[in-house]
Formats: structure tokens, C-alpha cells, sequence
């Protein structure tokens, strides 16, 4: 039995930090990512980052998520896009709605809820071996 994280999740995880959170801005404790830094090119930074953040969505898709939780993380990437049109607005709006981050939370909990019990097992023993071990020191 081994629960680990599929590929796709994992790749998708990456992905939304290098997008929203890869760069922690000095002196505030805001950090942000590819998407906030390319959205600022006028349209096509916007565009690019929208195809960007589909391909999170298809990762999701490849593990199986249920279309409803798809459709959901379509409309986030979406969102985060129609903000990028507003000038200076939607760039700092860009800033706080992660988008990228928000899709991934989606397909994390849907994969822990696919996968609880052996999550649960895993994490079970694990504990045990845990326990066991400060009980020979």
C-alpha cells in the first residue's frame, strides 16, 4: 500500500507555485508568481498565462476528476483572466487571486477524498513505526 501523490498532482502543484508564488516581493509579505509578472504585457501576457493555467485544468482532467470540479477550475483560470483585461485594477487583483493555487487545493482535496482510507492507513502506520521507534531509545 502506498499513497503517494500522483505525477499529475504533483506536476500541477509545481506548476501553481511557479505561476502565483514563486517570488516573495521585499519589505511585504505578498508573494507572487509568473502570473502576475507576465499578466502585465498588455493581452497577450493575460493569454499565455490562460493557456498556462489550462494545462493545470488538464492535469486534473488526466486524474479523473469529476467534470463539475473540472468546470470549477475552467472558471477560475477564466476569472483570473477577465481580470487581467481591467487595466492596473485587474494586475493588482492578479496579485490576490491565485487562480493557479485555487485549482490545485481543488484537485488536492478531491484526490485525499478519492484516497482517505488508504491515506488514513498510510498515515497509520506510519505513526506506528514512529511510536515504536521512540520507544527503543
Amino acid at each position: 500500500m502506498d499513497s503517494k501523490a500522483p505525477k499529475a498532482l504533483l506536476k500541477a502543484q509545481k506548476l501553481a507555485n511557479l505561476l502565483d508564488t514563486a517570488v516573495k516581493l521585499p519589505i511585504i509579505p505578498i508573494r507572487i508568481g509568473l502570473d502576475s509578472i507576465v499578466g502585465l504585457i498588455p493581452g497577450a501576457g493575460d493569454a499565455l498565462m490562460l493557456l498556462v493555467s489550462l494545462r493545470i485544468v488538464w492535469l486534473g482532467k488526466s486524474l479523473g476528476m469529476p467534470s463539475a470540479l473540472v468546470a470549477q477550475m475552467v472558471k477560475n483560470s477564466a476569472i483570473d483572466f477577465g481580470l487581467g483585461f481591467v487595466p492596473f485594477i485587474g494586475d493588482i487583483v492578479d496579485v490576490f487571486y491565485k487562480a493557479n493555487q485555487k485549482n490545485v487545493r481543488l484537485m488536492e482535496k478531491w484526490w485525499i477524498s478519492e484516497n482517505k482510507a488508504d491515506v488514513d492507513a498510510q498515515t497509520q502506520k506510519k505513526l506506528t513505526e514512529w511510536e515504536e521507534k521512540l520507544e527503543r531509545q
